[in-house]
């Protein structure tokens, strides 16, 4: 059988499960592109975000995962234009040809049509998104030393988390505990800090798709943490540090932190009918993108309605895009063999949110807990997808040592020079 070209748009949960299961099979070269050297673990980038953990725990360089894989390539770029026609793909780095191409790019940030919000507003998908936001963070404590007045001062302190899923709760409650354990020791300018934490969602509970009880128990830890929790209410605009709520009211803040819904990555190339509800891409049962048999869509940006359990699509989950993956690598080896595709169905293994320290929420397929064990299992679960050994030995050695201390040491500003040296 002659090799087949198979180029992967993408190194998130998704692409890369894909890809591992490829691995040293001769009959497929495969090149991943991507925009990032690298692979990194969203579900703790707010952890980056509040200094607790560094990006290098939770990140991986995809060359260094592609030692020694004879049929494994990288190419660093972004994806501009599909060309089915001819079967490439342009990228802003070059153009790549392929005999399967499949797409794992993921989501972005939406942001609703709000201009300002997207112009001002702090969101956070990427490792530079989590960076930028410790830095914006860490400033405005200083300034808030700083400030003149109080009023000044009260803007700087203020935070606004507009989304109440599992990343806005995640940050909320760690942000809430670095204010009791650690401001009133490094900052004793200010003589009263106190929560000026606003978490806001405009559906009527937090942690919208878990259970009841989690939902609850979000609710009580985050108000006994301090955390001022507005439901039913969503962000208008935020303009000149005024974050409009749609009840009229209006917060002072110079943070606003958004959480609060994502979009698919535009793609260039595919017919405009198969792109759908949130811009995600229509798939058949084996992720097959409708009309063209050798483009695929895998994780959060695929949108399959053949899954009796999930008539309206899947959730955009860590866990439906490991399992697309996986099983479209094991059909495109069926495939080469002339074998019968297998459909995709999701087994939902729960989900589950860290709310704040020895406090987590757990909804398994058949039962829902709360607290410390839920917390245990919270962190064991999180340390088994990260990439490469001496990652996980080094996230689970930090969050031992921070934990014991509630004293992380990371709270660096750090700030690239923009433009050339002139002294």
């Amino acid at each position: 059988m002659n090799t087949k070209k198979v180029v992967v748009v993408g190194g998130g949960f998704a692409g890369l499960n894909f890809i591992k299961n490829l691995a040293d099979h001769s009959l497929f070269q495969i090149t991943l592109v991507d925009t990032n050297n690298f692979h990194f673990f969203p579900p703790l980038l707010y952890q980056v975000a509040t200094a607790f953990i560094e990006p290098s725990n939770i990140s991986y360089p995809f060359r260094r995962m592609f030692q020694q894989k004879e049929n494994l390539r990288f190419h660093l770029g972004s994806l501009l234009q599909i060309n089915s026609s001819e079967n490439t793909i342009e990228t802003d780095t070059g153009i790549l040809s392929y005999d399967y191409l499949v797409l794992a790019v993921g989501t972005e940030t939406n942001y609703f049509g709000m201009e300002h919000v997207k112009q001002s507003a702090l969101p956070m998908k990427t490792i530079g998104d989590s960076l930028n936001l410790r830095n914006h963070l860490l400033m405005s404590m200083e300034k808030a030393v700083r400030a003149t007045n109080e009023q000044e001062q009260e803007k700087y302190l203020t935070i606004v988390i507009a989304g109440g899923g599992p990343s806005g709760v995640e940050v909320a409650g760690m942000l809430a505990e670095m204010g009791q354990n650690i401001a009133l020791k490094e900052y004793p300018e200010i003589k009263n800090i106190k929560s000026r934490i606003h978490l806001i969602d405009a559906a009527p509970a937090l942690l919208g798709a878990m259970s009841k009880v989690a939902q609850e128990e979000a609710k009580r830890v985050l108000t006994h943490l301090g955390v001022h929790i507005q439901l039913g209410v969503s962000v208008k605009d935020y303009v000149d540090e005024q974050v409009l709520l749609s009840n009229g009211q209006t917060i002072t803040a110079s943070t606003l932190i958004w959480t609060s819904g994502v979009i698919g990555k535009a793609l260039n190339g595919l017919p405009a009918e198969n792109i759908v509800r949130g811009r995600r891409v229509a798939v058949d049962e084996f992720n097959r993108v409708k009309g063209m048999p050798t483009i695929f869509a895998l994780g959060d940006i695929a949108f399959q309605t053949t899954d009796p359990d999930y008539p309206n699509g899947h959730p955009q989950l860590a866990q439906v895009a490991i399992q697309q993956g996986k099983l479209l690598a094991a059909n495109l080896k069926r495939s080469e063999r002339g074998l019968l595709l297998k459909s995709f169905r999701y087994h939902n293994k729960g989900s589950m949110a860290i709310i704040s320290k020895l406090k987590a929420v757990a909804d398994l397929p058949r039962v829902s807990f709360t607290g410390f064990f839920a917390w245990l299992i919270w962190l064991f679960i999180h340390i088994i997808p990260i990439a490469g050994f001496r990652n996980k030995s080094k996230l689970a050695f930090n969050w031992f040592t921070a934990f014991i201390s509630n004293d992380p040491t990371l709270r660096l500003i750090i700030r690239p020079r923009k433009g050339p040296k002139t002294s």
